[in-house]
């Protein structure tokens, strides 16, 4: 396929590439007329396309009034000055979508059709590998293990810095085996014409079923046994002089000989389903164990998340390779050589030198072969699988001071495996649907249409938690913080980039008033009694979390709820070695801070504890958001407020004169915090100032994820419990404290 007047590329075996993609709804093939390059993998048996293209959307943008020439507007409610004035204006990103669909599709005149010409091939196999190491370095849980009798059945992995050496397996109308060493360097070392193309054209012949996912359907019903000659069958048991189990298949399809009588088709399908992928396991390993390889991930649509594949296909493995071997499987197992075409054919718009991300809201995710799941998925979708990348404009890398990047897990509670904490956030996030809407349209008052995509984002939201609760793997490991971050995917596809833009306005206003007489009150108290002081503060700023049902409803019904009322709230503080743990001893040279909310948590809470550490002589690193997220505090938003307080105090004023105070961004615009996927300014900055101290606030970014991260320099882990539930499984009470500090040892 080609761009208008544009470039196109493709890699297969089809020759008969001067066809029609018949096309499906739109919401299928998204924003298909900005479309800047097309990439298309036809294979034997199915289609999949790529396209980059020019995505138009609302941001929300913050300007001081003090450069804009216009007088400061007030608060209606509290008659406050705002601190800046918010413009919403059309913005632009990139994307890329990925899309597979059967062949059968490929045909004009059922709805309308793409006509373009494939400008130049790529080489299949080239295709293939790029698109394999691009999803193993850039989509976080892209790589699984199958584990049929554990409580989770999809476990996955966390993304390794180092991926190679590898064996890739891939699975499509045949097999390719390919033996990868780096980026550039693979060998293609083996093969079989048994593949995904065997099991539907042999399925086709013995059930009369032509679809795969219908082949794949009965195969899940079926019992190989009743058509399959198992060991027992031939021995009466098993051979116990081989180590032969009486369960395993000694010969596919042998009871068909001599039976006199007719098989399923359910049957039928599961034998040979088993039989193919049996094969494919057993060559996999012999050329892994032949060429010393450890990892095989197997790729091509042939899998399809089936759990009958992936479990015999991982059996087959361990069991020829005694343990020693791995099987892993992918979540975008089908896109790899349609990856890999667009990144050849994007070559110009450099695209490796960017960081990606799924994009949630656009992903049909990784589906269930059973047709009585998530109906409503699969009706959006039909046999159409979708995969959508928002290209972030600056690259992401690990935190430096991370202790140890292999091994470090963002998330604190794996929402896969704990099925009692999946009901409940998931039912949490329902319930809080209504508000986010009600938030969302309060944004935008002068929108005509606010209360339209309100409500499609209401629909679409609401789909992807049904589809969680019947898939909680649709997206790999199923947290708080995915959940999040889909929420925000999906407020952002209809044009709400910051439901919370308001609120956070009038409460920096308000904070921003009162910032003088916090300083004044701190100054006047012994160190002692001002380090305690300082740290309860820090807490009680920290309670004004819109994002936490407990404070949104107080903050509705108590409008003069405030920075003295919050600290009255505070369970489980008390002023024992608080101060000790930062503020004893030689100053840090460099503390890195993780800001979350906007208001009276930044402004009264972190600022204040930022001009102790300035005091003492310590360099700080302020880290805000890249983006907005439910009322985080933003990095265009702190630079704004931090000028409003540097003319307030000296001593926030020198420090930024004299760069011992810098504001960054984190490259994320998430509620929680991923450290291995933070701006390379930032972490440029803490390698050159030698950080020695990091500081990470608020339950998404300390308690949902980090909360056992483990670095390489002190840190302190803070925050206040919002969630009573929460609160109840920690063994405390609501608005109990989180207060870790922890030194790494020698």
């Amino acid at each position: 396929m080609a761009e208008r007047g544009g470039r196109g590329t493709s890699s297969g075996g089809d020759s008969s590439l001067d066809k029609s993609i018949t096309l499906p709804p739109d919401e299928i093939f998204r924003n298909l007329e900005n479309a800047k390059c097309f990439a298309i993998d036809i294979g034997g048996s199915l289609t999949k396309l790529a396209y980059y293209s020019t995505v138009q959307h609302k941001v929300a943008r913050v300007r001081s009034f003090d450069h804009s020439g216009k007088s400061q507007e007030k608060d209606h409610h509290s008659n406050m000055p705002s601190p800046y004035e918010i413009q919403f204006q059309r913005d632009h990103s990139c994307d890329v979508h990925f899309i597979k669909f059967e062949n059968t599709y490929i045909k004009p005149g059922v709805v309308p059709t793409i006509q373009r010409p494939i400008e130049r091939r790529k080489d299949v196999m080239t295709c293939l590998i790029k698109g394999c190491n691009f999803v193993l370095k850039n989509i976080p849980h892209e790589v699984f293990a199958y584990q049929k009798d554990s409580d989770t059945e999809f476990r996955f992995q966390t993304n390794h810095p180092n991926i190679f050496p590898y064996l890739l397996v891939n699975i499509g109308s045949g097999v390719s085996i390919v033996k990868v060493e780096t980026g550039d360097k693979f060998e293609w070392i083996g093969g079989s014409s048994i593949g995904g193309g065997t099991f539907w054209g042999l399925g086709a012949l013995l059930t009369k079923t032509k679809k795969f996912d219908e082949l794949l359907q009965l195969a899940s019903k079926g019992q190989h046994t009743n058509v399959d000659m198992l060991v027992k069958d031939v021995y009466g048991g098993a051979y116990q002089t081989l180590g032969l189990s009486g369960n395993l298949i000694a010969s596919s399809f042998g009871k068909s000989a001599t039976a006199d009588k007719e098989f399923s088709k359910d049957d039928m399908a599961k034998s040979l389903l088993h039989m193919i992928s049996n094969d494919i396991g057993q060559l996999a390993c012999l050329y892994a164990k032949l060429h010393n390889l450890h990892k095989i991930y197997f790729g091509g649509f042939f899998i399809r998340g089936h759990p009958v594949t992936m479990r015999t296909i991982t059996y087959s493995i361990n069991f020829f390779s005694k343990g020693e071997v791995q099987a892993l499987f992918l979540r975008h197992e089908g896109y790899l050589g349609a990856i890999g075409a667009f990144l050849k054919g994007a070559e110009q718009d450099n695209p490796n030198e960017y960081s990606w991300g799924e994009n949630y809201a656009g992903s049909s995710g990784l589906m269930s072969p059973s047709p009585d799941l998530c109906p409503m998925q699969r009706a959006r979708s039909g046999t159409f699988d979708m995969f959508e990348m928002d290209r972030l404009e600056r690259p992401l890398v690990n935190l430096p001071l991370l202790k140890d990047p292999s091994t470090y897990i963002p998330d604190t509670v794996d929402l896969t495996d704990d099925a009692m904490a999946r009901k409940y956030w998931l039912t949490c996030f329902e319930e809080a649907l209504d508000g986010v809407v009600k938030r969302a349209m309060a944004s935008q008052p002068d929108s005509i249409d606010a209360a339209e995509r309100a409500e499609k984002f209401r629909q679409k939201y609401w789909n992807k938690l049904q589809t969680l609760r019947q898939q909680p793997f649709a997206y790999g490991t199923l947290t708080v913080r995915s959940l999040l971050d889909t929420r925000e995917h999906c407020l952002n596809e209809f044009s709400f980039p910051d439901p919370y833009s308001k609120v956070k306005q009038k409460e920096n206003g308000i904070a921003l008033k009162c910032f003088p007489s916090v300083i004044e009150s701190l100054d006047s108290l012994g160190w002692e009694e001002r380090q305690f002081a300082l740290v309860k503060g820090l807490l009680a700023g920290n309670v004004f979390d819109w994002g936490a049902k407990a404070v949104s409803e107080v903050l509705e019904s108590e409008p003069q709820f405030g920075f003295e009322e919050a600290k009255e709230k505070l369970q489980g503080i008390e002023n024992h070695s608080v101060a000790s743990c930062l503020c004893e001893g030689p100053p840090h040279k460099c503390a890195l801070i993780f800001a979350d909310n906007s208001g009276i948590d930044i402004i009264l809470g972190v600022f204040p504890f930022v001009r102790e550490l300035l005091s003492r002589g310590s360099e700080v690193i302020l880290a805000c958001n890249s983006g907005p997220a439910l009322n985080d505090v933003t990095y265009s938003e702190s630079l704004i407020v931090t000028e409003r307080i540097a003319a307030m105090d000296p001593i926030i004023q020198s420090a930024l004169m004299e760069e011992r105070l810098l504001l960054v961004q984190t490259g994320s615009s998430s509620p929680c915090l991923d450290l291995s996927r933070l701006d390379k300014g930032l972490a440029l900055l803490v390698r050159e100032r030698k950080t020695d101290l990091v500081i990470i606030e608020g339950m998404g970014r300390a308690i949902h994820t980090n909360y056992y991260a483990a670095l390489q320099c002190e840190s302190l882990k803070l925050a206040v419990i919002k969630n009573s539930w929460l609160a109840d499984r920690l063994g405390g009470k609501i608005f109990s404290v989180i207060f870790k500090y922890e030194v790494p040892l020698k």
